[in-house]
C-alpha cells in the first residue's frame, strides 16, 4: 500500500521560512517523479515544484527562486524548502508521486503565512 505522508506545515510570518517533508512508503521511490502541489481556499490545485528520479528539479514560475525541492532516495523522502514566504503562499501543500499511469497523493499539510 502506497503512502505519502507530509509534515512541516505551520503558521509562519511573512518573510519566514519552512521546510516541508514527505515520507513515501510502499513504492520504488527512486523511480518516481516526486512533486509538491498546493491548493489555496477557493482555488484549484497547482503545481509548486517537481523533481525527477535523477534529481532534476522544475518549478512553477511564481515559486522559482524562493522554493527548493530536493529528495533523498536512501530515505524515501522529498523536501520543499520555502523561503521568503508570502501570505499568498497560504495553502494546503500536497506531496505527489508519479510514474507512467501511477499517480499517488498525500493528504496534505497546511501552511499559513500571516502576521
Amino acid at each position: 500500500q502506497v503512502q505519502l505522508v507530509e509534515s512541516g506545515g505551520a503558521l509562519v510570518q511573512p518573510g519566514g521560512s519552512l521546510r516541508l517533508s514527505c515520507a513515501a512508503s510502499g513504492l520504488p521511490f527512486a523511480q518516481y517523479t516526486m512533486g509538491w502541489f498546493r491548493q489555496a481556499p477557493g482555488k484549484q490545485r497547482e503545481l509548486v515544484a517537481a523533481i525527477t528520479s535523477i534529481g532534476k528539479p522544475a518549478y512553477a514560475a511564481s515559486m522559482e527562486g524562493r522554493f527548493t525541492i530536493s529528495r533523498d532516495n536512501a530515505k524515501n523522502l522529498v523536501y520543499l524548502q520555502m523561503n521568503s514566504l508570502k501570505p499568498e503562499d497560504t495553502a494546503v501543500y500536497y506531496c505527489n508521486a508519479r510514474l507512467y499511469d501511477d499517480d499517488y497523493w498525500g493528504k496534505g499539510t497546511l501552511v499559513t503565512v500571516s502576521s
